[in-house]
C-alpha cells in the first residue's frame, strides 16, 4: 500500500510538472499579429520578387539611370579615395556626431552667413538620415508636451508612424486638392487660420512628397507671415535641397526666409537623395534658437535623447559629405551632378506627359 501511495505521489507530481513546463514553454510573442508591410518599401519588395522582364520600379524615391541601375556620383568616388588615403579610425562619433559635419550641414541650409548661425543661435545634432531627424525631432516635442502635429495632406506616409510612435498625434491640413490635381493654398491658408494657437505644423522645404506642389516665394511670404499671425510653430522637412531645382540655394528659399522672419523652426534634414547617400544615413536634426544659452541647453536635450535611441550616429557617410562642402572643386562637382540629375528628372516627367498625350489619354496630366 505504502508502494502504491508513493507511486500515485510520483505520477501527480509528473503530471503537475509537464503542466508547468507547457505552461512555461508558451510564447510571450504569441498574441502579436503580423504587422502590415510598408506601403513604399513593401512594393519595393514585390518588385525585387517579381520575375518579369517588362517591370519598371517606380517605388521608393531613389534615383536611377536609364537602365534601372543606381548611381554614386563621381563628386561622392573622389570624396570616397580623400577618406581611405586619410586612414582615419573608426573611433564613435560622438553623441551629436562630427561636428564638422554638422557646421557644414547647417551652412549648407542656412547660409554660410546666417546670422543665427554665427551667433550660436543654432542647436544641432547629427542624425540618422531624415528618417532619424524626424523620429528624434518627434520624440523632443513629446518632451516639451506637444500632443499633435499638422501634417499636409497627402505626405510622406512615415511621417504618420514616426509622430505616433513618438505619442504625438498626426493631424492634416489641405495641401493638395485631387479635384483640380493642383496645391490648394487658399484652402491651406484656411485651415492655418482655424488650428488652436502654438500648432505645430509640419512644412515640406521644396520638393513636396509626394506631390511635388511647392508653394511659389510669394506664397511662402505669405504663408511666414500667416503663422507668425496665428503664433503657430513650424517644423521643416527637407529631403531634396539641390535635388528639387537643381539648385540648393533655390531649394533652401522657404527655411532661410522663416528663419530670417523670425520663426524657431525646427528643421530635419537628410543627405540621401541629393548627395546618392541612401544606405550611409546621413542626416542633421537643428533647432532655431532665441540664444546661445538656450542653444546649449536644447542641445543638451537632443544629445540626451540620441543617446537612449542610437547613442551616436555612423562615421562614413557624414565624412563623404564633410569632403564635398569642405572642398570647393568637388562641392562644385557635386553641383553640376545633382544639377544634371534634378533637369533629368523634370526632362522625364515631360515626356511622361507628352507621350500619354501621344498614346490618347484623355485626362489633363499638365499637373505633372
Amino acid at each position: 500500500n505504502m508502494l502504491v501511495s508513493k507511486l500515485k505521489q510520483f505520477t501527480n507530481k509528473s503530471v503537475q510538472l509537464q503542466a508547468i513546463s507547457k505552461l512555461s514553454t508558451i510564447s510571450p510573442y504569441n498574441t502579436l499579429k503580423l504587422a502590415p508591410s510598408d506601403k513604399i518599401l513593401g512594393l519595393n519588395e514585390e518588385f525585387k520578387s517579381d520575375k518579369s522582364s517588362f517591370k519598371i520600379n517606380l517605388t521608393v524615391g531613389a534615383y536611377r539611370d536609364d537602365n534601372g541601375r543606381p548611381v554614386v556620383l563621381n563628386s561622392i568616388r573622389q570624396a570616397e579615395k580623400l577618406i581611405y588615403d586619410k586612414k582615419l579610425d573608426h573611433e564613435y562619433a560622438g553623441i551629436a556626431g562630427i561636428n564638422e559635419f554638422i557646421q557644414h550641414s547647417l551652412k549648407f541650409v542656412y547660409g554660410n552667413q546666417s546670422p543665427e548661425l554665427i551667433s550660436n543661435k543654432i542647436a544641432a545634432v547629427q542624425t540618422l538620415s531624415g528618417t532619424g531627424a524626424c523620429r528624434l525631432a518627434a520624440e523632443f516635442l513629446n518632451h516639451l508636451g506637444v500632443k499633435e502635429i499638422y501634417l499636409p495632406d497627402p505626405t510622406w506616409s512615415n511621417h504618420i508612424n514616426i509622430f505616433k510612435e513618438a505619442n504625438v498625434t498626426p493631424k492634416h491640413y489641405i495641401y493638395y486638392d485631387k479635384n483640380i490635381n493642383n496645391f490648394n493654398f487658399n484652402k491651406l491658408r484656411e485651415n492655418i487660420a482655424i488650428l488652436p494657437k502654438n500648432s505645430w505644423i509640419l512644412l515640406h522645404a521644396c520638393a513636396h512628397n509626394p506631390t511635388g506642389y511647392d508653394p511659389t516665394p510669394e506664397q511662402w511670404k505669405i504663408l511666414s507671415n500667416d503663422i507668425l499671425k496665428y503664433e503657430h510653430r513650424v517644423f521643416f522637412d527637407s529631403a531634396y535641397q539641390g535635388f528639387a531645382s537643381g539648385d540648393p540655394e533655390i531649394d533652401a528659399y522657404s527655411v532661410r526666409l522663416f528663419v530670417n522672419d523670425g520663426h524657431n523652426i525646427i528643421l530635419a534634414q537628410s543627405f540621401a537623395k541629393n548627395f546618392g547617400l541612401y544606405g550611409e544615413r546621413v542626416g542633421t536634426l537643428s533647432v532655431v534658437t532665441s540664444n546661445s544659452n538656450e542653444t546649449d541647453i536644447v542641445n543638451s536635450q537632443l544629445k540626451r535623447l540620441a543617446r537612449a535611441i542610437y547613442s551616436n550616429p555612423p562615421l562614413y557617410g557624414a565624412r563623404l559629405v564633410i569632403e564635398i562642402l569642405s572642398n570647393n572643386q568637388l562641392y562644385e562637382q557635386w553641383r553640376l551632378e545633382c544639377k544634371q540629375m534634378a533637369n533629368r528628372i523634370i526632362k522625364m516627367r515631360a515626356l511622361l506627359k507628352s507621350n500619354l498625350t501621344k498614346f490618347g489619354t484623355t485626362r489633363d496630366w499638365s499637373h505633372i
